[in-house]
């Protein structure tokens, strides 16, 4: 059984953290995906892979961060892309993050479908990063003291490192599509692969006919896409996130 936090009371809340349950974020973006995707596709891929990976792992979907640093390198300030300077996004995820931490989750994800060719690095996914790193840094140093690495307490922590009492595995941050299944598929950026998977998950956000209507070089191979390569996107992105979240 899944859960949807804004829709849980503390009963469910307690039982995701005492039973580990994985806490999803989607990271997204409102960004221009040309003139036949909608504003949301980013986030709408994450937010479409997690509902189909609650019917299959017990998650608990956290709402999605939809505003981020999606940059003006598609669109410019008039395309309808909303951009949040990197210095301020990652201040307020970092809160986001130590309020989760504070609440007492400790099993934390990130899913980003934003400029993750390869599972690069890049502004987006490096702001998440290092607020998750912040937080968990300072939490620690509030709840268990300055010099706490240090204490005899954390005499095992070399041998720990991989396992769940390590604190820095408490928050994760990775793509929807590893790089594993980028080569088996392919990516892009509003054109036949991005504009398929999107198609597979909410067809109504993706409308073909209007490709024409504005042409972009990123936009030409849109025309290909087509349900059952995004239904192949889709399986094995699941797969992916399946083997992933834990």
């Amino acid at each position: 059984m899944s859960f949807i936090l804004d829709k849980s009371f503390p009963k469910e809340v307690k039982y995701a953290q005492d039973n580990n349950i994985p806490l999803v974020i989607a990271g997204g973006t409102v960004e221009y995906h040309g003139p036949h995707c909608s504003y949301g596709c980013d986030t709408l891929v994450v937010e479409g892979l997690l509902e189909k990976l609650a019917k299959k792992k017990e998650i608990m979907i956290a709402p999605s961060i939809a505003y981020s640093p999606s940059s003006y390198a598609v669109g410019d300030k008039k395309s309808g892309t909303v951009h949040v300077p990197e210095k301020a996004f990652e201040e307020y995820v970092y809160y986001v993050f130590k309020s989760l931490l504070y609440a007492g989750f400790r099993n934390i994800y990130v899913v980003i479908h934003h400029q993750f060719e390869q599972e690069s690095e890049m502004p987006m996914t490096l702001c998440y990063r290092l607020a998750a790193k912040r937080a968990i840094m300072e939490y620690l140093e509030e709840t268990l003291g300055k010099g706490w690495w240090g204490s005899d307490n954390y005499a095992s922590y070399y041998e720990e490192l991989e396992g769940k009492n390590n604190p820095f595995n408490w928050i994760k941050v990775i793509p929807t599509m590893s790089k594993k299944v980028q080569d088996a598929t392919g990516y892009d950026h509003a054109g036949e692969f991005e504009s398929s998977i999107l198609m597979a998950l909410y067809p109504e956000c993706v409308k073909l006919e209007r490709i024409d209507d504005r042409k972009h070089w990123f936009t030409e191979s849109a025309s290909k896409a087509n349900i059952e390569l995004g239904k192949k996107m889709v399986r094995l992105s699941l797969n992916h996130l399946m083997n992933s979240i834990k």
